[in-house]
């Protein structure tokens, strides 16, 4: 048999398959051989495990042979399939699905080599050592490229170096992901401040002269006094450039993110103004 397909029981199943599930998720499937749902399922769940190349190892579980076990697992009715990881369960499913359905169930369980290069650059992000935030952005898209979470914060990243062509090229050519929305947000504010058609001191207008200080701040990187700026501007005028300076705002509030803890405060007393 594969090394990832093993038989386990209730004497190694806290070596075999919680502790293994520490270094590779596990998935636990219960069986009998007088199961017939389960002549159908084992061969899918087989085949997977042998396609995978270790990317989880699958442990068959015999009802009959370890049933205090299985009352343990919560099993009362077979195939039962658990998926483990970390030592938890983290999904399940009963019967027989069809081959589709458990890839999926597979894949929400399977660590995606691109999470752990996005995870790290979140950490750089939040102490706004944007360089090293993007390299692991961009190794995150060595990975998977097109992954949508990685290109939003590469976008990010960009904006906060002011590197504005390669961010519109990246957020003008999205992927649909749930992600997209975010990266429409974010396009009125990268044209904004990426825009040279004027001066950003040369005008009599105060409240212009305001809006265009405030831009000249977001390339700074002072975000949170160009916020402050923009809000006074809504505050006298709510349609302030036909309602662009308030999708700028939202841009901006999206590239600060909601781990930032004024961004709700933000977001609060914009609604306050405008409604």
């Amino acid at each position: 048999m594969n090394e990832d397909i093993i038989d386990a029981s209730e004497f190694d199943f806290q070596y075999q398959v919680l502790e293994y599930s520490y270094q590779s998720p596990v998935l636990v499937y219960f069986w009998a051989k007088w199961c017939s749902p389960c002549k159908l399922l084992t061969p899918i769940l087989e085949k997977l495990a042998i396609e995978a190349e270790g990317d989880f190892r699958l442990a068959k579980i015999n009802v009959d042979e370890n049933s205090n076990l299985s009352v343990r697992m919560g099993v009362h009715s077979i195939p039962h399939v658990k998926g483990i990881k970390n030592g938890q369960a983290v999904g399940e499913f009963v019967g027989v699905q069809p081959e589709t359905q458990i890839r999926e169930f597979i894949k929400n369980i399977i660590p995606n080599p691109a999470d752990l290069w996005i995870e790290k650059g979140d950490h750089f992000y939040q102490i706004d050592d944007f360089n090293e935030a993007a390299t692991a952005y961009q190794q995150a898209l060595e990975v998977q490229p097109n992954n949508p979470r990685a290109l939003l914060e590469l976008a990010k990243c960009f904006i906060r170096q002011n590197k504005y062509k390669p961010t519109l090229e990246i957020l003008q050519n999205f992927p649909p992901s749930k992600e997209y929305v975010s990266a429409e947000i974010i396009i009125p504010l990268v044209k904004a401040i990426s825009y040279q058609g004027y001066d950003f001191e040369e005008t009599d207008d105060i409240e212009e002269a305001a809006y265009r200080n405030g831009l000249h701040l977001i390339q700074k990187g002072n975000y949170f006094a160009a916020l402050d700026g923009f809000l006074d501007i809504l505050r006298q005028d709510k349609n302030f450039h036909q309602g662009q300076l308030k999708q700028i705002i939202l841009g901006a509030l999206e590239v600060l993110g909601n781990e930032n803890p004024e961004t709700r405060n933000y977001r609060q007393e914009l609604a306050s103004i405008l409604f």
